[in-house]
C-alpha cells in the first residue's frame, strides 16, 4: 500500500492542483446537497413508517444532528491519516448506497421488530431512529471535519469556514432542489437516486486523483452497480408490498404534503397517508358520525363546509338533508386524485364543489356565510393539524357562519372511560370554543365530537335524524339509544373546566395535551435509553469551554427561532408544505452569507466582536413574537399574506446570517489546532441544534409558547456574551 502523504501523490502535474481544489470544493457542496436531500427524504420515510406526530419529528431531527455532531467529534482522528483521499473515496460511495439502503431497510423491518399494526412507543421511536440513521450521520459528520483538513494546507482557521460555508451552499441548493423539483416529480427511492448519482459522479474524479486508479475505479463501480440494481429491481415497489403484506398495492404517490399509498383488500379500498389510515370504503360509521351529529342541529342547512374527509363518504352523508349544498376543502391533490381513481362515486354530485386549498386559508378569504361548518381533521396531533383547535380559528369560523350557525369538531376517543389525558384535551377544546361561542355540545360517540354555536343545541339527535327523513345504517335511533346513555353523557362532562387553558396558535396548548394522551398509551415504557442520552448530553455541556459553549447556544437558540419562524409562517400562510423549502432555503443562505462575510474580515473582529453577535441574537430572539403578533393583527387577509410571505423569510435570512456570522469567528478565538478546533465546533453546534430541534418543536413550544421559547433563547444568548466580556477565552 501506497504511505506517502497525499498532498505529494496527488501533486504530479501541472495544473493539477487547481483541478484538485475545485474537484474538493464540489464534494463539499455535493456533501451539503445529498445530506439536506436525505434528512429531508427520511424524515418523511420515517414519519409514515413510524407513523408519528411532531415529537417523533423532533427525535428524527435530533437524532439526526446528535449522529451528526458524534461523527463531527470523531473527525478530530482525521489528522493521524496518512492518504485521506481514500477515506473521501470511499465516504462518497458510501453515501451514495447507505440511504437507499436505509429506507428498504426501515420499511421491511418495521414488521419484524415490531407488532404489525400497534403504535410504536418513544424508546421504539428513539432506538429506531438512532440505528437506522447512524451510519450515515456519523460518515456526514466525520466528513465535514475531514473536508477541513484536505482543503486548509497551512492548518489554519481559515478552512472551517470555508467547508462552513460550502456545506451551507450545498444546502441551499440541495433544499431548493427537493422541495421546489424532486418532491413533485419523484417516490422518495427516487429521489434518493439523485444524490447517490452525484456522490459517485464526483467520487469519478476523487478516483481519478488517486495513485492506485484500478482499485479506486472497482470501489466506485461497486457502488454504481448497488445503485443501478436498487433501481432495476424496483426496491421501492418491493419494499412497499413488503410493508402491507397481505393486501394488493394499488397505488403510490408522493407530494409535498407526504406520501400515500392505496391498498385493496377482499375488494376494500384503504387510503394510508404518511403511515397513518386515512379512510377505508366500509367504514361506514366513521363517515357518518363525522356528519350527522352536525347536522341534525340544523336539518334544513342550506350550505355546508366540510374541511377534510370528503372522499370517504362524509360529502355524500351531508346531501342526505335536502336543501344541503357542500364546499368541500381538501388540502392535498393525491387524495383526489386517487380518489377519482377509486372511489369515483364519492364527489360526483353537482352539489358538491372541491376547494384544493388548506382549510384554515379558505374560511380566512372566504366571502360565503354557512349554516353548518363540519371540520373532519384529525386530533391536533401537530402544529399543523392544532391550528383547526385554536381561538383563533374558531373566531374566523365565526364570521364564516350564518346567526345560529353550528361548528363541529372532534378531540380523542371515548370508550366508556374518561383519562385524565383525554379529560384535559377535551375540556382545553370545549374552553376554547366556549370562548368564542356562548352554547356547545360532548357527544361521546367513537370519537369525542365537539358542537358549538351561539343558537340553540340538543341532544335530540335521533328525533331530528328521523324527521329530517334520513335514514343511516349506523347514526339511528338504535345506535344512538347505545351511544347517548345519561352515564357516558355525565362522564365526558366531567372534563369541561372553566380554569383549562386556551389553545391559542402561539401557544398551542392542544397539541401538548393530545401529546401526553398519545404517551399515555406507553406508560409501561421504562425509557433507560432516553436517560442514559439525557445525562451524556448534560456531562457533556457541563464540560464545554466558553467557544464551545457559545456554538452550543447558537445551534440550540437558531434552531428554536427557526422553529417558531416555521410556526408562525404556518399560522400566517395556512399550510406550511408549499412554502417550507422557502425558509429552509432563507435559514441556509443567510448561514453562507454571513460565514462568508466573516471569512473575509476575520482578521479585523476579535472576542469581544463574539459577544457583540451574542448580543445581536438575544435581540432578535426578544423581537422575533413582536414581529409575529404585529402580522397576526393585520385585519386584511391579502395584506397579511403579502406582508408575512416578506417578513417571515427576511426574518429566518437574518437568523442565518447572524449564526453564520459566529462559527468562522469562534473558529479564530478558540483556535487550538485544525481538526480539534473543527470538530469540537461542528459537535457543540450540532449538538445544540439537535437538542433545540427536539425540546421546542415537542415540549417547550407546546407548554410555554413562542414568547416563552423566545425569552430562553435572548436569555441564553445574554449569558453566554457576558461569559465572553468577563472570562478569558478558552
Amino acid at each position: 500500500m501506497n504511505t506517502r502523504p497525499w498532498a505529494e501523490t496527488m501533486n504530479n502535474a501541472s495544473g493539477g492542483a487547481d483541478r484538485r481544489r475545485i474537484v474538493l470544493f464540489l464534494s463539499v457542496c455535493a456533501l451539503g446537497v445529498s445530506s439536506i436531500i436525505t434528512q429531508l427524504t427520511l424524515m418523511r420515510e420515517f414519519l409514515g413508517v413510524l407513523s408519528g406526530n411532531e415529537m417523533v419529528y423532533g427525535i428524527i431531527l435530533g437524532a439526526w444532528l446528535l449522529l451528526t455532531g458524534l461523527g463531527a467529534w470523531g473527525g478530530r482522528t482525521t489528522s493521524k491519516l496518512t492518504n485521506p483521499m481514500w477515506v473521501l473515496l470511499g465516504a462518497q460511495v458510501v453515501i451514495a448506497v447507505g440511504p437507499i439502503a436505509s429506507v428498504f431497510a426501515l420499511r421491511t423491518l418495521r414488521n419484524v421488530m415490531f407488532i404489525r399494526g400497534a403504535a410504536i412507543g418513544v424508546s421504539g421511536t428513539v432506538i429506531s431512529c438512532f440505528v437506522i440513521l447512524a451510519p450515515y450521520c456519523l460518515i456526514t459528520g466525520y466528513l465535514l471535519i475531514l473536508s477541513c483538513r484536505i482543503l486548509t494546507s497551512d492548518k489554519t482557521t481559515a478552512g472551517i469556514g470555508r467547508v462552513y460555508f460550502l456545506d451551507s451552499i450545498g444546502e441551499i441548493a440541495g433544499g431548493a432542489l427537493f422541495s421546489f423539483v424532486l418532491i413533485h416529480l419523484l417516490g422518495h427511492f427516487g429521489i434518493l437516486y439523485v444524490p447517490a448519482v452525484l456522490n459517485l459522479l464526483l467520487a469519478c474524479f476523487v478516483a481519478g486523483m488517486l495513485r492506485a486508479k484500478l482499485r479506486a475505479w472497482a470501489l466506485v463501480a461497486a457502488g454504481a452497480v448497488a445503485v443501478a440494481g436498487a433501481w432495476i429491481a424496483d426496491l421501492d415497489g418491493i419494499s412497499a408490498q413488503m410493508q402491507y403484506a397481505g393486501q394488493r398495492v394499488v397505488y403510490r404517490g408522493n407530494s409535498p404534503y407526504g406520501s400515500l399509498v392505496v391498498t385493496e383488500s377482499a375488494g376494500q379500498y384503504n387510503f394510508i397517508q404518511n403511515g397513518l389510515p386515512l379512510l377505508s370504503t366500509h367504514n361506514i360509521v366513521s363517515a357518518e358520525e363525522s356528519v350527522h351529529y352536525a347536522m341534525a342541529q340544523r336539518p334544513t342547512a342550506g350550505r355546508v363546509l366540510l374541511i377534510s374527509g370528503g372522499v370517504a363518504g362524509s360529502a355524500r352523508e351531508i346531501l342526505k338533508y335536502p336543501n344541503a349544498r357542500v364546499d368541500y376543502v381538501e388540502l392535498d391533490p393525491l387524495i383526489l386524485e386517487a380518489s377519482k381513481q377509486y372511489l369515483p362515486t364519492s364527489l360526483q354530485d353537482p352539489r358538491i364543489r372541491t376547494f384544493n386549498t388548506d382549510g384554515r386559508m379558505f374560511v380566512r378569504r372566504s366571502a360565503v356565510k354557512y349554516d353548518v361548518v363540519i371540520v373532519n381533521v384529525p386530533d391536533p396531533s401537530t402544529s399543523q393539524l392544532n391550528r383547526f383547535y385554536t381561538i383563533e380559528f374558531f373566531k374566523e369560523v365565526s364570521r364564516v357562519l350564518k346567526p345560529g350557525g353550528v361548528v363541529c369538531i372532534s378531540a380523542g376517543q371515548y370508550q366508556n372511560y374518561l383519562s385524565n389525558e383525554l379529560s384535559q384535551l377535551i375540556g382545553t377544546a370545549h374552553r376554547t370554543l366556549a370562548e368564542v361561542f356562548s352554547k356547545s355540545l360532548i357527544v361521546p360517540a367513537e370519537r369525542t365530537f365537539l358542537l358549538a354555536s351561539d343558537g340553540e343545541l340538543t341532544m335530540n339527535i335521533a328525533e331530528r335524524i328521523e324527521s329530517a327523513g334520513v335514514t343511516n345504517q349506523y347514526v339511528n335511533a338504535n345506535y344512538l339509544t347505545g351511544v347517548l346513555t345519561a352515564d357516558r353523557i355525565a362522564d365526558v362532562r366531567r372534563a369541561i373546566r372553566r380554569d383549562a387553558p386556551v389553545n391559542r396558535d402561539l401557544h398551542p396548548v392542544g397539541y401538548y395535551y393530545h401529546l401526553k394522551y398519545w404517551l399515555s398509551r406507553f406508560r409501561f415504557e421504562t425509557g433507560a435509553f432516553e436517560a442514559v442520552l439525557l445525562i451524556l448530553l448534560v456531562v457533556y455541556v457541563l464540560r464545554l469551554r466558553t467557544i464551545s459553549l457559545t456554538i452550543f447556544t447558537t445551534g440550540f437558540a437558531a434552531a428554536s427561532l427557526e422553529m417558531v419562524l416555521l410556526l408562525g409562517f404556518q399560522v400566517l400562510q395556512g399550510s406550511l408544505y408549499h412554502n417550507i423549502g422557502l425558509i429552509v432555503t432563507m435559514f441556509m443562505l443567510g448561514l453562507s452569507l454571513g460565514s462568508l462575510m466573516m471569512n473575509r474580515m476575520l482578521s479585523r473582529w476579535t472576542a469581544c466582536g463574539l459577544a457583540g453577535l451574542e448580543f445581536a441574537l438575544a435581540t432578535y430572539a426578544v423581537l422575533t413574537p413582536v414581529m409575529l403578533k404585529v402580522l397576526a393583527g393585520i385585519a386584511d387577509p391579502s395584506l397579511m399574506t403579502i406582508c408575512s410571505q416578506a417578513a417571515v423569510p427576511l426574518a429566518t435570512l437574518a437568523l442565518g446570517l447572524l449564526a453564520g456570522m459566529e462559527f468562522p469567528l469562534a473558529g479564530k478565538a478558540g483556535f487550538a489546532g485544525l481538526e480539534q478546533t473543527a470538530s469540537r465546533l461542528y459537535t457543540a453546534d450540532l449538538v445544540g441544534a439537535a437538542a433545540g430541534a427536539l425540546l421546542v418543536s415537542t415540549l417547550l413550544i407546546p407548554l410555554i409558547g413562542v414568547v416563552g421559547v423566545c425569552l430562553i433563547a435572548a436569555a441564553m444568548k445574554v449569558a453566554c456574551g457576558s461569559i465572553l466580556l468577563l472570562s478569558p477565552v478558552r
